[in-house]
């Protein structure tokens, strides 16, 4: 069965789940309060990425790295990498708007061959959810890739409009709130915003509350070739600054497709990404729930052994009081 999800009162009351055609009870969004005399203390999560130049490093310690929050340094107090990092959680959110008319069957093809790159069985899990005038999950996660085949190559109709960021903001709150692993999400699109009640920075909010990562994968150029003079690779116009701005500000990164070669090459190097990344946890110095934005930089503790290297990771977070496994 399909869920389609409608947004109704986005800031308000959440979410109007329609199953079969019938609304279901209203799912808030907001956190419950905690008891007055409650006592908790909060950490930050930071997926990070290393880079040297152009490739992905691996094998770096914890002694390696050093957090800051508005400029100060913070107590590191958990690291993984690849042989210890915890499973991912990655929801594929496919546009099917009726601009991607003829770049469906690429866009689908594409997306099942990401879902078995990056899908290792009997630890990660995926879900499938495609976004225009509705926004509709269309299998929830598992690690079933049988089932995740399926829910794509079912998908045979485009819609109207595009809500990529109710589509965001839904499947982050709603799926990856509390899965108990890292959280991911890889959008393909290949256009603008037309239809969303939320925002790019409602979209950015939502992500960074719920340590999920975005990855955009824009398929805009097409897939007969290049957008007469303009090169594959390069950032073309409002839209795809707001793609690299959600990407970044969640320490992920977009891509732009020009052909189906380099779409897949997009999906391949997201895969290897997951593999190589490291997982910090650090317990800021404050703890008030401010609502502050608060800067976040990861730097080298000895810059001079890594010089050409980068690291990527989410630069920024909300410091609000949220509901998080």
């Amino acid at each position: 069965m399909k869920l389609k999800f409608r947004i109704a009162l986005l800031f308000v009351v959440g979410w109007s789940i329609v199953v079969g055609g019938e609304t279901a009870a209203q799912v808030p969004t907001a956190t419950p309060p905690e008891p007055a005399d409650a006592v908790r203390t909060f950490e930050v999560r930071l997926p990070v990425t290393v880079t040297h130049r152009r490739d992905l490093v691996s094998g770096l310690q914890r002694g390696d790295f050093a957090v800051f929050e508005d400029g100060v340094q913070q107590e590191i107090t958990f690291f993984s990498d690849e042989k210890t990092n915890p499973p991912v959680f990655v929801g594929v959110l496919m546009d099917t708007s009726a601009s991607t008319v003829g770049k469906l069957g690429f866009s689908k093809e594409a997306a099942r061959n990401f879902l078995y790159t990056v899908v290792q069985l009997r630890k990660d899990q995926a879900a499938f959810m495609t976004f225009d005038h509705e926004v509709v999950l269309h299998q929830d996660f598992t690690d079933r890739l049988d089932r995740l085949d399926r829910s794509v190559t079912g998908i045979n109709r485009t819609g109207s409009h595009t809500s990529l960021y109710d589509a965001i903001w839904q499947f982050a709150d709603e799926k990856l709130r509390n899965a108990p692993g890292r959280r991911v999400i890889v959008l393909i699109t290949d256009g603008d915003d037309t239809f969303s009640r939320a925002t790019l920075a409602d979209a950015i909010d939502i992500a960074q509350r719920t340590e999920t990562t975005i990855f955009g994968i824009s398929t805009k150029a097409g897939f007969l070739g290049t957008v007469p003079g303009v090169q594959a690779g390069t950032v073309r116009n409002r839209a795809d600054r707001d793609l690299e701005r959600l990407c970044e500000a969640t320490g992920g990164q977009a891509f732009y497709s020009g052909d189906m070669l380099e779409l897949e090459r997009s999906f391949k190097r997201i895969s290897d990404e997951l593999r190589t990344q490291y997982i910090i946890t650090y317990r800021p110095a404050n703890q008030e729930y401010d609502g502050r934005e608060r800067k976040v930089e990861v730097r080298f503790t000895d810059p001079s052994r890594f010089r050409n290297h980068t690291i990527r990771t989410k630069t920024s977070y909300r410091a609000i009081r949220d509901s998080l496994r």
